[in-house]
């Protein structure tokens, strides 16, 4: 199995600077205008340059705040707002950004970008121009939120340029500015404090307070499966005769929940810390700082001199910089999954860690490729579930399953749209949780809510170690048996 060179981990950050929502806006809008003023770029270019000005504090509202879902919807009414105050239409300078944005993201991102990585067909843009119309994600393949975003932005900024190119903003002009900025900023100020409020409820006290850590280990091992993206409705609809053995075999967590932004590298160091974005502060796929600013479960494994790698993709390593055994995500989707399955086998044999958590990540990207309610997805669904037995059938083989136990979940679901995931809209909040052992009751189902920042402590309660110096979440004890040995 290839690993991720450091050209794959530098490129994937940057690729992230037009992926991930917010980077993309401005990138995409400065872009625009210098394309679209290219021909007097030497006569204007000064007018160019102080013009952006005007347009920073915009860039930095749409920065700040999210606009998640039917907050989108409102992002028009600035739109309608500009149209109405400021009388100006350009209707030029839009149709090229329209043009540029559906040919970045149906064709260069959906089709070249996808055949190039993971070997989807040339034929993908038939699909996926209907995904970027309902994406709900916070990709710059969200078009719903992205396009009132540049309108205006672009707006802004070539109706502040066409004034300075010609002479300057009159005071009348600057006051008309200044208003419609606080005017938006009051707008958006309102609607995220009124309406945006369904983000999961975070726990409010630390582990440490509520639970007394293990004195010793309960179980040699913990092996932890994620299926990144495997959205839970789908799943159960899909024919995953071995996972649901799993299910039966242990306790099934109905209502885990995982984190807000459902984020992938988001995701998984919540997982791993016990905590949330406000205080690991990675807040997207796009780090700016790498590393967790709280301690994860490999480094409180460390202080009792146990050993804990995870299996993942490039990403990752922002994160958990060299607990990270890298996976290559350039390669054809078909047998992606099945090379990290070979490389965990190698990790296991030569590393034996007492922790290894294992991506996979083909369903992710079919669902991001191909779109989550087609056939595609739950194809690929069941494809993981050969894949897992093999890997669990080669690891009792090997003795690897004796104490240990086994966690199987994915990190967030996924949305309608280009598989979207980061918002929590529909089919991304709660997922797929189960685990079974030696310590583990058999075919219980627990109700209650949790949050995926449990894993971290739950992990460090079964082999014996300190919970993480930040972690907030709840020690699984429902899955506990009275009596281990029965």
């Amino acid at each position: 199995m290839k690993q991720a060179s450091s050209f794959e981990k530098v490129a994937a950050r940057g690729w992230n600077l037009l992926n991930e929502g917010k980077p993309f806006t401005p990138i995409f809008v400065i872009g625009t205008m210098l394309l679209y003023h290219l021909n007097d770029l030497y006569t204007s270019a000064g007018a160019l340059a102080i013009s952006v000005i005007y347009v920073l504090p915009l860039l930095a509202l749409f920065y700040y705040f999210d606009f998640p879902l039917l907050l989108r919807s409102y992002l028009w009414i600035p739109v309608v707002g500009f149209l109405m105050i400021f009388q100006s239409s350009y209707l030029s300078l839009w149709l090229l950004a329209l043009g540029l944005y559906f040919f970045f993201t149906v064709f260069f991102w959906g089709t070249f970008y996808y055949h190039m990585r993971i070997g989807t067909t040339w034929w993908n843009f038939t699909r996926f121009w209907k995904l970027v119309l309902k994406n709900s994600d916070s990709t710059s393949g969200n078009a719903q939120e992205q396009i009132p975003k540049f309108v205006l932005l672009l707006g802004v900024w070539e109706y502040a340029f066409q004034h300075l190119d010609t002479g300057g903003l009159s005071i009348t002009n600057l006051y008309q500015l200044i208003l419609f900025y606080a005017g938006v900023a009051v707008f958006t100020w309102i609607l995220h404090h009124f309406l945006f409020d369904w983000k999961p409820k975070p726990y409010e006290s630390y582990t440490k307070e509520n639970y007394s850590e293990a004195e010793e280990a309960t179980n040699e091992r913990v092996i932890v499966i994620v299926i990144d993206g495997m959205r839970k409705d789908r799943f159960e609809a899909a024919h995953t005769p071995f996972l649901d053995s799993l299910k039966q075999q242990g306790t099934e967590y109905t209502q885990m929940e995982t984190v807000y932004p459902a984020r992938t590298v988001v995701c998984f160091t919540s997982m791993f810390t016990g905590t949330y974005p406000f205080e690991h502060k990675i807040q997207s796929n796009m780090v700016w700082k790498l590393g967790a600013q709280t301690e994860s479960i490999f480094d409180s494994l460390r202080k009792v001199d146990k050993k804990g790698r995870l299996l993942g993709i490039a990403h990752l390593v922002d994160t958990f910089g060299d607990d990270v055994d890298t996976v290559t995500a350039v390669m054809h989707n078909d047998v992606a999954d099945q090379n990290i399955v070979q490389k965990g086998k190698e990790i296991m044999e030569t590393e034996n860690p007492e922790l290894f958590i294992m991506q996979l990540i083909s369903t992710d990207q079919t669902g991001h490729s191909r779109g989550v309610l087609y056939d595609d997805y739950i194809e690929k669904i069941e494809e993981t579930d050969t894949l897992v037995k093999d890997y669990v059938d080669w690891l009792t083989e090997k003795g690897f399953m004796e104490n240990t136990t086994l966690m199987v979940c994915a990190d967030h679901g996924q949305a309608d749209g280009i598989g979207g995931h980061g918002h929590l809209d529909e089919g991304e909040r709660f997922v797929p949780f189960f685990m079974t052992g030696p310590t583990i009751e058999k075919g219980k189902r627990v109700e209650k809510k949790h949050s995926l920042v449990s894993m971290a402590p739950t992990i460090a309660q079964l082999l014996g170690a300190p919970f993480p110096d930040h972690s907030r979440g709840e020690v699984l004890t429902e899955q506990e048996k009275e009596d281990p040995s029965s």
